[in-house]
Parts: C-alpha cells; sequence; structure tokens
C-alpha cells in the first residue's frame, strides 16, 4: 500500500515538475515526526478520527508552508485513514526518486553529528565504493561512543566504538 501511495505522488511530482519542492516537503514532514511525539500520536492513534486527524493535520501544514501537492497528498491519506502509514510512503517516495536520479541511499548513524567536510568525504568515500551518486541520510546515537554504523542497500558496516568494545568483551569472556 505504501508503495502506490509514493509512486502516485512521485508521479504527480514529476508531472507537475515540483519533485524538488515535494522532496524538501517530506523530508520535512520526517523530521516533524522525528521530533513531535505528539504528531506521532495523532497519526498512529486509532482513537482520532479521520476528520479529527484531517483537521488537526490541515492547520499543521498551514504553519509549515509545504508546497501544494504535498499538502493535498497528506490531507487524502488523513481522509482515506492511511496517515498511521506515511512514514512508509515517506521512504517509498524517497527510494524512488534516488532510483529515478540513478542514487543510492545511504542510512548512517554516528555518534556525534558530522561536520560538512566529514559528510562531504563520506559521500565520496561511498560513491566510490557504489559506483553511484550517494544521497546520505544521518542519524546520531550517542550510545556509539564513536565511528559509524552505514547501511546501504542490504549490506551494513559497524564500525562503531560501542560494537568494537562488545566484540572485545565477547572474546575476552571465551579466553577466561
Amino acid at each position: 500500500m505504501t508503495g502506490r501511495y509514493a509512486t502516485a505522488l512521485f508521479e504527480l511530482a514529476v508531472e507537475s515538475n515540483e519533485l524538488d519542492a515535494v522532496e524538501k516537503d517530506v523530508l520535512a514532514f520526517r523530521d516533524l515526526l522525528a521530533e513531535s511525539e505528539d504528531l506521532n500520536r495523532l497519526i498512529r492513534s486509532p482513537v482520532f478520527s479521520a476528520k479529527e486527524q484531517a483537521g488537526a493535520l490541515s492547520a499543521i501544514l498551514q504553519k509549515t508552508g509545504f508546497n501544494k501537492l504535498t499538502t493535498n497528498f497528506l490531507e487524502l491519506i488523513a481522509r482515506n485513514r492511511r496517515l498511521f502509514a506515511v512514514g512508509g510512503m515517506i521512504d517509498d517516495f524517497l527510494a524512488i526518486l534516488a532510483d529515478h536520479r540513478g542514487e543510492v541511499a545511504a542510512e548512517v548513524t554516528s555518534a556525534m553529528a558530522l561536520t560538512d567536510e566529514q559528510m562531504k568525504s563520506l559521500k565520496e568515500t561511498l560513491r566510490i565504493s557504489t559506483g553511484q551518486d550517494v544521497r546520505v541520510d544521518t542519524s546520531v546515537d550517542p550510545s556509539l561512543l564513536g565511528g559509524l554504523i552505514v547501511k546501504v542497500g542490504s549490506r551494513m558496516i559497524d564500525s562503531s566504538l560501542r560494537t568494537k568494545l562488545n566484540n572485545l568483551k565477547i572474546a575476552m569472556k571465551e579466553v577466561g
């Protein structure tokens, strides 16, 4: 289901030549979801009716200044009681967009926010490794202590200090 909605949004964005604007909006909405527990509760809770969800979402969208196409899309999925799946729709849309652009998506988790220079170096390294342009989605997890976890497609490289310490701990238990 998420793929159908994402494909429809992508096709409409291409048709109306608003692909960049819609991308910016869905990334901003994904950030809103990550930051707001109340918004997550609104979209996931079956307690709220479709009308209540659509009304609350409309109020939020008026404040964001999103593109009309993005706003109509989000309001439509609220009316259709599909708002609970918006995260999957966003992920699917970004995957379709990356494929359209000939990019590969990489998820990078680091202990601290990466600087612009580190991000540039990481993108270049991933581009060389994959042979494609790479769109990097970053997140911060202080529990990693240091290093990175990089996921590109089905491959994952975990060079975090936390994992290295856990592996050392396991190796020491086996010896002793």
